[in-house]
């Protein structure tokens, strides 16, 4: 069955000069806000912390880190949010301290609602096995 959508409309409206009518912006998310004016797209925020993303997944798989779903979890990634946002107000850049500390506050954010909603079910995530890996897994299914 094929779910029937509607579109939303909060009453209001925007007329261009070519004629074109939209429901206006007022009270809607402002992705379009997103990236500063006049940063190289390399060093906006956003693209840092995609850049963070893609070096976890790489590092532990792709969303690896959306598995957590309890409360000691949650706490260790308050300890690290914490922890980068204090290395970042310092000044330390050895790594990129603002980034992680934001990726570590959506993760606190992604558990608090897991527990709160009791979605704490596992989640299947692919990963890319390495040369070594398929190496591994291979030489223990000879023995088996």
């Amino acid at each position: 069955m094929v779910k029937k959508y509607e579109t939303l409309d909060s009453g209001k409206r925007k007329d261009y000069e070519s004629g074109l009518r939209r429901d206006t912006q007022e009270g809607k998310p402002r992705f379009d806000l997103l990236i500063v004016k006049g940063i190289p797209y390399e060093e906006q925020l956003v693209t840092r912390y995609a850049a963070l993303r893609e070096r976890g997944a790489t590092k532990y798989g792709d969303r690896n880190c959306e598995l957590a779903n309890t409360q000691e979890e949650m706490n260790r990634f308050v300890a690290s949010a914490s922890r980068h946002f204090f290395q970042w107000l310092c000044g330390e850049d050895d790594e990129d301290h603002m980034s992680a500390s934001i990726f570590n506050m959506q993760m606190v954010e992604m558990v608090k609602y897991k527990l709160k909603t009791n979605k704490t079910e596992k989640i299947v995530i692919k990963k890319k096995l390495t040369d070594k890996e398929v190496k591994k897994w291979q030489k223990r299914l000879k023995n088996v």
